[in-house]
């Protein structure tokens, strides 16, 4: 049964169709043709839970479900991730 997940970094929501029995790292390789960077550079991050998702686990494994919001994160220079950063309806509203 298909269902879509939407991976959002910033300013940018991908919305990725997939299985609930494809790994988070079946999902890292779809997203490489829209994010180019390396794979093992990824870090998904269920946003409900605040979970880090494992690359060898299936997203009904891990409690993924259609709709879901996964935030991106990327390896930066000194080897860690940067923080989880989802721009929100409200940063782009600005009252006088």
């Amino acid at each position: 049964m298909a269902m879509y997940i939407r991976v959002k970094r910033n300013k940018i929501t991908y919305f990725i169709q997939c299985e609930p029995t494809e790994t988070i790292l079946n999902i890292k390789e779809k997203l490489f043709a829209l994010v180019d960077h390396p794979v093992n550079d990824y870090r998904l991050t269920l946003v409900t839970t605040n979970e880090i998702l494992n690359d060898s686990k299936t997203l009904a494994d891990q409690k993924v479900e259609n709709d879901a919001v996964v935030a991106l994160s990327l390896r930066k220079d000194d080897n860690d991730f940067e923080d989880v950063n989802i721009a929100r309806p409200d940063d782009f509203t600005s009252f006088s």
